[in-house]
């Protein structure tokens, strides 16, 4: 049967046979029997489905990776160790040396030193837009080379909301994929494959797991971008892959099972960013109440944010959804029951004073992390955007006096005392 949505947070990817167990099987093995060698070639050979090396598959991870799909409306998905490997995999399974990726300025700053330091030293050029870039704008960053468009849905921690449809029109019209890092918003609240997106990738430590309890990724694989009508771009999926005897992954395993065969055969196989069996199942406890946390972390942020949008000593308050941000109608037309519990906001003062601020916080802790039960903050310039020139901060949304602030699931009342004490401190 098809599932609701909540439904397939609580069961989806999973269903017990007479006798099996309710919850999803911990296989903590790093390896598999079998009775012939023949047998075990076939799955080397992609001849056969089935496990041999939990670095490349294991059960455990390949069940919480189905009910992702489900959730995103997509047709498959892979785990992996973190967010960043799924970026990584997910632009690298299709970009090699010599190739050119479009980015949006407003990503996280990991994903940016990802694409702009690490992938430039393989040879992958990346050209950054705004994320509010008009359709000319969009145009004059591709080059005959490139292979992929990328963005996230909501942009860490700057909050800006990309106009998926925009930006996958201005893709396909190239003949190439648009990726959205989906991490924020979350499935719950927004599915990018309805609106034109190709590939969803996903911070898993965050929303998805809630908790702060293991650090993951994940890619979903919509299956409608057609590799072969686009072949000459995309040689890796379209021509023999001779580690694999030729195969040929977008004739053998169609659309819709050619780029998750393909990241897991090469780049895990490769790279090995490999999850555990226990991370999984960790993940997996996260994902059955995610519906149920994201509705209050958006009930939490709001009211928070509509609370620091009337305070006297804060300068500006950026959250999509609050009434009168420049995102509140775009937001409403991808995210139309919410956005994430995410707020950014400065304080009268500049950096000094934002610092102070977070200092005196009780409820909320200074953490590099976000998305998670428990409220936390961060300094995003003097932290995970440290790397970044004045320039870039500025292309990316973020300035020096900017509070990254994540509510979590505590009492709204309590988060709002919080902060009202802190900001006392500023008289």
């Amino acid at each position: 049967m098809d599932m609701l949505r909540d439904t397939v947070c609580v069961q989806g990817g999973y269903h017990p046979n007479n006798g099996e167990p309710r919850q999803i099987p911990i296989i903590q093995s790093t390896t598999f029997r079998y009775e012939t060698s023949e047998d075990m070639g076939k799955l080397f050979d992609l001849e056969a489905s089935g496990y041999f090396y939990s670095r490349l598959q294991n059960p455990t991870c390949d069940t919480v990776a189905s009910k992702i799909a489900l959730l995103e409306g997509g047709c498959a998905a892979m785990l992996t160790s973190s967010g960043q490997a799924a970026n990584f995999y997910a632009v690298f399974n299709i970009a090699n040396c010599g190739d050119h990726v479009v980015a949006s300025s407003a990503i996280y700053g990991g994903t940016y030193n990802l694409f702009a330091v690490t992938m430039k030293k393989m040879g992958i050029d990346f050209t950054f837009v705004p994320s509010t870039a008009t359709d000319e704008e969009l145009e004059k960053a591709f080059r005959p080379n490139t292979k992929a468009v990328f963005g996230e849905t909501i942009s860490n921690p700057s909050l800006d909301v990309l106009d998926i449809e925009r930006f996958a029109n201005a893709a396909h019209r190239h003949g190439v994929p648009l990726i959205i890092d989906n991490t924020f918003a979350t499935p719950i609240f927004c599915r990018p494959i309805e609106f034109g997106a190709d590939i969803v990738t996903h911070s898993t430590t965050k929303y998805m797991d809630g908790h702060g309890a293991c650090v993951g990724g994940c890619i979903v694989d919509s299956g409608k971008f057609d590799w072969l009508a686009n072949a000459e771009r995309f040689p890796g999926l379209t021509t023999p892959d001779d580690s694999y005897h030729g195969i040929v992954y977008a004739e053998k395993f169609g659309l819709e099972g050619a780029f998750i065969t393909k990241a897991t055969a090469q780049l895990m196989r490769d790279f090995g960013s490999t999850p555990s069996p226990q991370s999984a199942f960790i993940l997996n406890l996260g994902l059955e109440s995610l519906h149920v946390r994201m509705k209050r972390h958006f009930e939490n942020a709001l009211a928070v944010a509509r609370f620091l949008s009337k305070h006297k000593k804060i300068k500006w308050v950026r959250y999509p959804m609050l009434e009168g941000d420049k995102y509140f109608d775009i937001a409403n037309k991808y995210m139309p029951e919410g956005c994430c519990g995410v707020i950014s906001f400065a304080v009268e003062g500049g950096r000094a004073a934002a610092e102070r601020v977070m200092k005196a916080l009780k409820v909320a802790a200074i953490e590099t992390h976000v998305a998670d039960a428990r409220s936390c903050c961060l300094h995003p310039a003097n932290a995970t955007h440290r790397q970044m020139n004045d320039r870039e901060l500025e292309a990316a949304g973020i300035t020096p006096d900017l509070i990254r602030y994540s509510c979590g699931l505590e009492a709204a009342e309590d988060l709002i005392a919080d902060l009202e004490a802190a900001l006392a401190t500023l008289d």
